[in-house]
């Protein structure tokens, strides 16, 4: 029998940080968060989350913080 199993990323929620300025470009208002939650699957079928990737883009440079980058305006930002 063969079992199809792994992680797969599921559905992105963008939520744009109000007050963070971009430390790349200096631009405000242009921040947004992209949580990505990952599952576990078998058969292509979610069964449960096992984490959340985490991070922030500037939508007018486009340069993208991980989670280790973040600074301490973004960490305040976030929900």
């Amino acid at each position: 029998m063969i079992l199809f199993l792994g992680v797969r990323p599921g559905k992105s929620e963008i939520i744009q940080l109000q007050g963070v300025s971009c430390p790349h470009c200096g631009n405000t208002q242009t921040m947004a968060l992209h949580n990505t939650p990952h599952y576990f699957h078998l058969f292509w079928i979610k069964i449960f989350p096992v984490y959340t990737s985490r991070l922030v883009e500037c939508s007018h440079c486009k340069r993208v913080y991980y989670k280790e980058e973040f600074t301490e305006e973004m960490k305040q930002a976030l929900p």
